[in-house]
C-alpha cells in the first residue's frame, strides 16, 4: 500500500488522472499492470477499483440504477458482494442521486469502486465527505483489501488514514516527489526527541553550560523563562544521557513522538521557514 501525500494543488490528482488514462502526460509514462495508462486503459479498468476525490454522477438515475448500470458495463452478474458492501457502509441506493447527500454519494462511490473485487485499487481522497465513523469503517476496510494482497494506492492529505494504512509514502510538492520512505522506518526511527523542564533557574543554567561537552546529544531548543530544553539524541545513547541528568532537579522528562505530521512539515511549514516559528523567546540550535 503506497501513500501519496501533499496539500491540495501539489499535484496528486493530475497524477492519478495520468495513472488512470484520463490525460496524457507531457512526458514520461505510467504502467499499470504491465499496460501503458494512455493506450490501454479500458483493459486496466477491468482490474482496477477508482475512487476520484471528487464525485459526479448522472443525476437523472437513482442510486439503484447507477449501481445496476455499472454492473452490466463490468459484466458481474452475481450482486451478493455488491450487496454485502451496500449493507457494511449502510448505503442506501433507492433515492434519486440529484437529492443524495454528499456523505450517500461517497458511499455510492465506493461500493461502485469495489463492487468488481478489483486487484488494484485507485483511491482520491477515498474518506471525503464521510463521517468519522464511517471514516474509520472505511479505513478498516482498506485494511482487509490490503491483508488480501491487493496494490493500493491512497492519495490524501489526512496524516492519519496514510500512517495507518502505508507500507511506503511519497510526499509531493509542486508536481514533484520531495522525499519517499518505507512508513516503519519513520515510526521506528533511532533518532529521538526529548523535553526536559528543571524545577530552578540554577539548574537550567548549570546544564546550559555543561551540556556542551556532550558532544553525542543535540540541543534543539532552550527556553530559558521556562527552565526547559528539548534535546536529541540516538536511542543507543539514552543510558549515558540518564547518567548525566541524574544530577540534576528536574521537573520532567518525557519523549516528545515524532510523526508522520513532524516529517511532513519540514517540507511545508510556511511559519517556520518564513516566520521563525516555535516557541516564543525560545533559542533554537540546530
Amino acid at each position: 500500500m503506497y501513500g501519496f501525500l501533499g496539500p491540495n494543488g501539489a499535484g496528486k490528482t493530475t497524477t492519478i488522472r495520468h495513472i488512470m488514462g484520463f490525460s496524457r502526460p507531457q512526458r514520461g509514462k505510467t504502467i499499470v499492470n504491465g499496460m501503458n495508462s494512455w493506450e490501454r486503459a479500458a483493459d486496466i479498468q477491468k482490474e482496477l477499483g477508482y475512487l476520484p476525490g471528487k464525485i459526479a454522477l448522472p443525476e437523472s438515475l437513482t442510486g439503484t440504477q447507477f449501481i445496476q448500470m455499472m454492473a452490466e458495463l463490468r459484466g458481474i452478474t452475481d450482486m451478493s458482494h455488491t450487496q454485502e458492501l451496500i449493507k457494511k457502509f449502510e448505503l442506501e441506493p433507492s433515492g434519486s442521486l440529484k437529492r443524495m447527500s454528499l456523505g450517500m454519494k461517497r458511499k455510492l462511490a465506493i461500493v461502485t469502486a469495489f463492487m468488481h473485487d478489483p486487484a488494484v485499487l485507485v483511491l482520491d481522497e477515498p474518506t471525503s465527505g464521510l463521517d468519522p465513523i464511517m471514516q474509520n469503517l472505511f479505513i478498516e476496510f482498506i485494511k482487509e483489501q490490503k491483508a488480501k494482497g491487493k496494490t493500493i494506492l491512497i492519495s490524501s492529505h489526512i496524516f492519519s488514514e496514510i500512517d495507518a494504512t502505508c507500507d511506503k509514502i511519497s510526499i509531493i510538492k509542486d508536481g514533484k516527489l520531495i522525499s519517499s520512505f518505507v512508513a516503519d522506518d519513520l515510526r521506528h526511527s533511532e533518532l529521538k526527541t526529548y523535553e526536559i523542564e528543571f524545577k530552578t533557574e540554577e539548574a537550567f543554567q548549570r546544564f546550559d553550560k555543561e551540556i556542551q561537552a556532550q558532544d553525542r546529544i543535540e540541543v534543539v531548543s532552550l527556553t530559558p523563562h521556562k527552565h526547559q530544553t528539548v534535546l536529541r539524541f540516538r536511542d543507543a545513547d539514552i543510558n549515558r544521557f540518564i547518567s548525566f541528568i541524574a544530577d540534576y532537579d528536574v521537573k520532567f522528562f518525557s519523549e516528545i513522538k515524532f510523526t508522520l505530521e513532524d516529517y511532513f512539515m519540514k517540507f511545508y511549514d510556511r511559519n517556520e521557514t518564513q516566520a521563525g516559528g516555535g516557541e516564543p523567546n525560545a533559542i533554537h540550535r540546530y
